[in-house]
């Protein structure tokens, strides 16, 4: 085992520690560039506060507050910290149902907080766990699929426009809320703008999601690099594990092999659609969301009712479930208690 891998990962805020006017209620999550704790600000509302403290980078003792730089990792530390800063700045221009809401960042200990909204809900990767442990033939309707996927789509179209990437979409960080609505959270490698700057950091990706242009110095990321990111979600959607890495998939692809297995399972319109959006060579995918969402919309069109896409598919978590129309809850229970009681293990 390495050093990087057996180092002790930095200790988190303890509880009752003020940041900016927020007072830390807990650690509620951890990542390789940061912790994310749940936080009340001064007006008692509850807040998530994301902390840029990247583990490969720093370390931080119990009970201090400012991190320790390794001297020789220090210029990286401060590229990643203004890049943080910066992604900040940006997502906190984008007020969309879709895409977590940055409300405040600031300095402080030498480092950068973040404040977003806090989201009461599951990640998609859970559902995707538990709807595989159904043993069904499918993971989640086709319906369902094309419901969720318009959500993030439309999200995901407005973080373009802000000339960002997210660069780490996969279904871990695919929210959805107890209002059954699909967020797009943790921007942690959302770093670049889309024309390349020359001070570019790498982000960490995850195998299976990342496209074959992250994995190469010079690779030119875009639009496209994300599409492949939920082409793969889709996969995920659809077969209930992610599909094979990237360089793996250059020296031997079997995503059309994984996917004719589910042909009487799902339309052809909907596995041709994954297959365009995992394409190896990023031209050969959608350029852009609005090329991907014309094309969805279309598919429904052949397969659903007819009006807009959001209207003729039923809730998402609704069909997840399986549930009938004459389910008579009056109380409508969170979506993943929901999902665990369509288990049976409620």
């Amino acid at each position: 085992m390495s050093a990087a891998t057996s180092k002790v990962k930095p200790a988190p805020l303890p509880p009752d520690t003020t940041l900016g006017g927020y007072r830390i209620v807990q650690q509620i999550a951890a990542g390789g560039f940061g912790l994310v704790y749940k936080a009340v600000d001064q007006k008692g509302r509850l807040v998530a506060i994301k902390e840029y403290l990247p583990s490969a980078l720093s370390s931080r003792a119990q009970g201090q507050k400012k991190p320790v730089i390794q001297p020789d990792k220090l210029s990286l530390y401060r590229l990643g910290l203004k890049g943080f800063f910066e992604e900040g700045r940006a997502l906190a221009q984008i007020s969309h149902a879709s895409v977590v809401r940055v409300l405040n960042f600031f300095r402080e200990n030498e480092t950068v907080y973040m404040v977003m909204n806090l989201l009461e809900g599951a990640s998609l990767q859970e559902f995707v766990l538990i709807a595989r442990s159904l043993k069904r033939p499918r993971i989640f309707q086709e319906e369902t699929i094309y419901s969720l996927f318009e959500e993030i789509l439309t999200g995901l179209r407005i973080v373009h426009q802000h000339r960002m990437l997210h660069l780490d979409i996969k279904p871990a960080n695919i929210f959805i809320t107890n209002q059954d609505k699909a967020v797009l959270i943790d921007f942690g490698a959302a770093r670049e703008v889309i024309n390349h700057e020359i001070n570019f950091v790498r982000p960490m990706y995850t195998p299976g999601f990342a496209a074959p242009e992250m994995y190469r110095r010079k690779g030119e990321l875009g639009p496209w690099t994300d599409i492949y990111a939920i082409g793969a979600c889709f996969f995920v959607c659809m077969l209930g594990y992610p599909p094979n890495a990237a360089p793996q998939r250059l020296e031997k692809d079997r995503l059309g092999l994984a996917l004719s297995k589910m042909r009487k399972v799902y339309s052809d319109n909907l596995i041709e659609m994954v297959e365009w959006c995992m394409a190896l060579d990023p031209l050969a995918r959608p350029q852009s969301v609005h090329a991907l969402v014309k094309e969805m919309e279309s598919d429904v069109a052949k397969h659903f009712h007819e009006g807009p896409l959001s209207t003729r598919i039923k809730s998402p978590l609704d069909s997840v479930l399986g549930e009938s129309s004459s389910s008579e809850s009056t109380r409508k229970p969170s979506a993943l208690s929901r999902l665990f009681q369509s288990a049976g293990r409620s």
